[in-house]
């Protein structure tokens, strides 16, 4: 990647489109080359999708839950982790290192579906217990990582010169 990639992917967080024309405004780039760059940018596997984001509180998923999973396995951790991924609900999931084998990030539509959601975990032979957490109020919530970098950071550290 060079600076006008690192420019291109600041500005499509930063406005949270992917609108050519607006992010020539953004970055001045030419839109004929903004088409060029994402295309080799989706092929390099940088840019996943053309998702829309979606606001899971106005949506009605507004209850988030954080657990930790400890597990017992033998083989593979992906294994594992794939199912406790496969949970309804279940919307992140880390294997990690230390005492917790998995951290899970969870949105229910409703208190009530912690039940749920904690039996179905208990229903995996794998799982030897959870500990969950209620988020009271998320202050930083994101599904674009580069609006916490300042556009120097990324430059410094993404782009090759």
């Amino acid at each position: 990647m060079d600076e006008r990639d690192v420019r291109l992917l600041k500005a499509i967080s930063d406005l949270g489109t992917g609108s050519p024309e607006e992010l020539h405004e953004e970055t001045d780039i030419p839109v004929s080359t903004i088409h060029y760059r994402l295309n080799n940018l989706r092929e390099q596997g940088v840019v996943e999708n053309d998702l829309y984001d979606l606001d899971l509180d106005e949506l009605g998923l507004g209850v988030t839950v954080v657990l930790e999973v400890l597990t017992s396995y033998e083989g593979s951790y992906e294994d594992v982790g794939e199912k406790i991924s496969d949970v309804e609900g279940v919307t992140q999931t880390f294997f990690t290192m230390g005492e917790t084998d998995f951290m899970v990030l969870a949105r229910l539509p409703h208190s009530d579906d912690v039940e749920r959601l904690i039996s179905d975990f208990e229903a995996i032979p794998e799982v030897d217990r959870t500990n969950s957490t209620f988020v009271i109020a998320r202050q930083k919530d994101t599904a674009r990582p580069l609006q916490s970098y300042d556009l120097e950071t990324l430059l410094e550290e993404l782009a090759d010169e």
